[in-house]
């Protein structure tokens, strides 16, 4: 965080700033400067009950239960059904009790393993992921285009659900990659658009505006108020976290409603990933009804919604010289998330092997992972605000432990005894990934939050979300290669072990929160 005076209210109404960090000596860079020039107003409006619990609502729908969980599910099942066993020959069956434990589909003028398959619906969706988040990210700053913007992919992502009603046959395995792409690519969307509204929220809830009231008069020190900032946004950030998992819980046990009595009919899935949908938009059109309005500046005159996102960030990078440790920690998550995003996917990807692709077993797994989610987001959150913890520290805690996981992962290449090979190791790392991880994602975007000057929310989060939701783009592209070559899908957890370590050790003992900003 910044150790200097955050900017003091202006008599002029909308004034428009310039952080200090981003501006450059060289006069050759004063174009780019200017199109970085964003906007904090000064008479934002005061963040009310019913505004924050709206965004704590979306948080609870926006769970990712039905674009991450069972869309896969029922992509990599269908695909499965469709598929046939390389060792038995064409014509066999991936399901029967002989097969060898290989699954191919026709893919182009050969065949792929199905494990492939879904690894690179995964690359393509980071790498569309990719494209929005550089062409269009930074513009959500200007006017009401943010707004706008995740109204549009929030529809987008609940017709790509709806949608998977169409999921019934096999042969339509093609049909359910391509809604499995639409619908993680808008929920990615949404996570990262929606993410980056909280900082302003932060802002400008009642206690923030006392302690800039406080900070300004000389009631305490710049040390105090930072602190007691960071609190404000953690305490955002890890209330709306646990919502997600609370959302999560709810949406799983609503599930068995569907799961349970019909057990037996062949639509039960698609049944359930209507009502998972629903509950998504009961809970969360209501933010796009109580938002209080805070435009950033009009587009500068001659710049395009289509363009101005690639000049800020090519503005953005041109200041690593005065924000190092905002770049560093942006490159080091990068590498990290494509670790263990890619991580997260391919133990599912041996779960649903392991399970039959069941649903129900899927949803008892989820539970295990929601509940544990839940409870240590708010352990965490009271842990560190009792203590007055940093940030950092709390993440790097988190984190420790979540790369493990692909260590554990290894030991499977040696030996099916341990490694992901038996049904208790499935429920240990939903439980211990659920403990660890819902609390990583909370602490990893509020330091980005403390890195990132204000008024560039969503360019520095733009460029987070490539960092978080974008950067397995290479993470399954080389483990597909790596599954395709030796049939085996343990073998790509070496290399993700090795990434997310490496990743890791940068962010621990190369990034400095406090000088960051």
């Amino acid at each position: 965080m910044s150790t200097s005076p955050p900017s003091l209210p202006s008599p002029l109404h909308n004034e428009i700033v310039q952080a200090e960090d981003i501006k450059s000596d060289e006069s050759s860079d004063q174009d780019a400067n200017k199109i970085a020039i964003l906007s904090i107003s000064n008479d934002e409006p005061l963040v009310t009950r019913r505004e924050l619990w709206s965004y704590y609502l979306y948080c609870n729908g926006d769970n990712g239960v039905g674009p991450l969980g069972y869309t896969q599910t029922l992509f990599q099942g269908l695909a499965t059904a469709a598929g046939y066993d390389p060792v038995a020959g064409p014509g066999s069956s991936c399901l029967a009790t002989t097969a060898s434990g290989q699954c191919v589909v026709p893919w182009g003028s050969g065949t792929k393993s199905v494990s492939s398959v879904v690894l690179i619906a995964n690359g393509i969706s980071f790498a569309i992921m990719t494209a929005i988040f550089t062409t269009i990210g930074s513009a959500a700053d200007y006017g009401t285009f943010g707004r706008w913007l995740l109204f549009a992919v929030t529809v987008v992502c609940w017709a790509a659900q709806y949608a998977c009603m169409a999921l019934t046959t096999p042969n339509r395995w093609s049909l359910a990659m391509v809604l499995y792409i639409i619908g993680f690519v808008s929920y990615g969307a949404t996570l990262v658009f929606f993410v980056a509204l909280f900082p302003r929220l932060a802002r400008n809830t009642p206690h923030a505006r006392q302690l800039r009231e406080k900070f300004e008069n000389g009631e305490i020190s710049t040390e105090v108020y930072e602190q007691e900032e960071s609190l404000e946004k953690n305490r955002i950030s890890n209330i709306s976290t646990a919502h997600s998992n609370v959302g999560y819980v709810a949406t799983l046990l609503l599930n068995l409603t569907l799961l349970l009595p019909m057990t037996n009919n062949p639509k039960v899935d698609n049944y359930v990933l209507v009502l998972v949908n629903t509950y998504w938009v009961a809970l969360g059109i209501w933010w796009f009804i109580l938002q209080e309005p805070r435009p950033g500046p009009s587009l500068p005159e001659g710049e395009h919604y289509t363009t101005i996102g690639w000049k800020q960030i090519w503005a953005a990078l041109k200041t690593y010289k005065h924000l190092p440790y905002t770049f560093m920690y942006l490159f080091s998550f990068f590498l990290l998330a494509d670790g263990l995003n890619t991580t997260g996917t391919l133990v599912s990807i041996c779960q649903n092997n392991k399970f039959s692709f069941s649903f129900l077993q899927n949803t008892y797994l989820g539970l295990s992972q929601a509940i544990t989610s839940t409870i240590s987001t708010l352990a965490f959150w009271y842990i560190q605000r009792y203590w007055k913890i940093s940030t950092k520290k709390m993440f790097v805690v988190t984190n420790v432990v979540t790369i493990l996981i692909p260590l554990w992962g290894m030991i499977g290449i040696w030996t099916e005894r341990l490694g992901f090979h038996n049904v208790w190791e499935f429920w240990a790392c939903n439980i211990v990934f659920g403990l660890f991880q819902a609390p990583y994602y909370a602490f990893s975007q509020t330091m980005m939050a403390e890195l990132s000057p204000p008024g560039f929310d969503n360019m520095f989060f733009g460029l987070f979300g490539l960092s978080n939701r974008a950067s397995s783009m290479v993470g399954p592209n080389v483990i597909q290669a790596i599954i395709d070559k030796t049939g085996n899908n343990w073998q790509g957890f070496p290399f993700l072990f090795a990434l997310c370590t490496a990743a890791s050790m940068v962010i621990w003992f190369g990034v400095d929160v406090t000088k960051g900003t």
